[in-house]
């Protein structure tokens, strides 16, 4: 009899361990990447953080995703982003209209040069017809798109003055992300424009390999680019790079009906909240910048119009790569707004 209840109680010990290790087993397949370009230094780490912390906590622990920032799923590439998702190789990504769109030609609408003048414009965009056409475009791509978030206006810098009219870019090597668009862009207003990664942006800024650049004020804060000898700042608000949040089709397939919403909200949720702190912040942190002693220039609306009639070729040539249609919705709702 003994021996019998001890065959039982070590079978039930080991069924018991077969349960736990199964259940380990089920959990670290439920764990998914998610991919950036930026750390949670900045407000696109930030959001991305937050998508999973309340994702993980809405699913009582039984979903958990892991930020890989600084693009280190593709190696550093951040246009090869979309595409990795789209294969399946990234599960999940907070990413940058301007990045992915090599891939999903419409994401240029972002883009085009002085088409969005203020927040209610991108707003206007984003939420209205032109945002479901872009979502759209994203999923017949293989990719689901589930949120908006914030990357910001990107403003202008340079170490050799003031910039407040097209001439002063005359010659300037501006270092611009990978996209024809970019180039086209500065090309019109005179400069002299250089594609490279962000992570090779700093070191030539601090060399002098390349005179300027554009990014979000965030990014100028965070990042310390006023440490690269970038002391002249203009504030354009030349284009905006909305981030999207968004889940790869393999993925998504994977997901019960429940969790597909519950990982959209989550997204929804994140996004606004990123939305509304990252914008809150700007006014501070401009003045943070200014206290650097950058010299910054705010145009008028003369000013900008000079620039806006300077980029006017290029609508030209991207709004049949881009869609008639498309750009025609985001400029009504833009006008409506």
């Amino acid at each position: 009899m003994k021996s019998r209840y001890l065959f039982f109680r070590r079978a039930a010990t080991l069924a018991g361990a077969v349960v736990m290790c199964t259940a380990a087993l089920s959990s670290q397949a439920r764990e998914y990447s998610v991919s950036t370009v930026l750390s949670d230094a900045f407000p696109w780490g930030e959001a991305a953080q937050k998508w999973t912390e309340l994702v993980e906590e809405r699913s009582d622990g039984e979903i958990t995703m892991r930020v890989y920032p600084d693009s280190q799923l593709v190696n550093g590439d951040q246009t090869r982003e979309f595409s990795a998702m789209r294969s399946g190789l990234i599960d999940m990504a907070v990413g940058s209209t301007i990045n992915w769109s090599p891939q999903v030609p419409e994401l240029n609408l972002f883009s085009l040069p002085f088409l969005m003048p203020d927040y209610e414009a991108v707003d206007a965009v984003t939420g209205g017809e032109a945002g479901a056409m872009i979502f759209d475009a994203i999923e017949s791509n293989g990719v689901v798109p589930l949120a908006w978030g914030e990357n910001g206006f990107r403003q202008l810098s340079n170490s050799s003055g003031p910039v407040d009219e097209p001439a002063d870019l005359e010659g300037l090597k501006i270092r611009v992300v990978g996209s024809p668009l970019f180039q086209d862009t500065f090309e019109a207003l005179g400069a002299n424009p250089t594609q490279m990664s962000w992570a090779d942006a700093k070191p030539a800024l601090t060399t002098g390999a390349v005179d300027g650049q554009e990014n979000p004020l965030s990014v100028f804060d965070v990042a310390r680019i006023d440490q690269a000898e970038q002391m002249y700042l203009t504030r354009w608000n030349y284009m905006n790079d909305p981030l999207i949040f968004a889940v790869s089709e393999r993925v998504w397939q994977s997901f019960s009906d429940e969790e597909r919403e519950l990982v959209r909200q989550a997204a929804i949720d994140a996004g606004q909240w990123e939305i509304e702190k990252t914008r809150a912040e700007e006014s501070e942190r401009l003045d943070s910048i200014k206290e650097r002693g950058v010299e910054v220039v705010e145009l008028s609306e003369e000013q900008r119009e000079a620039f806006v009639e300077a980029t006017d070729d290029v609508y030209d040539e991207w709004t049949p790569e881009i869609g008639a249609e498309l750009v025609k919705a985001a400029r009504e709702s833009i006008d409506n707004r």
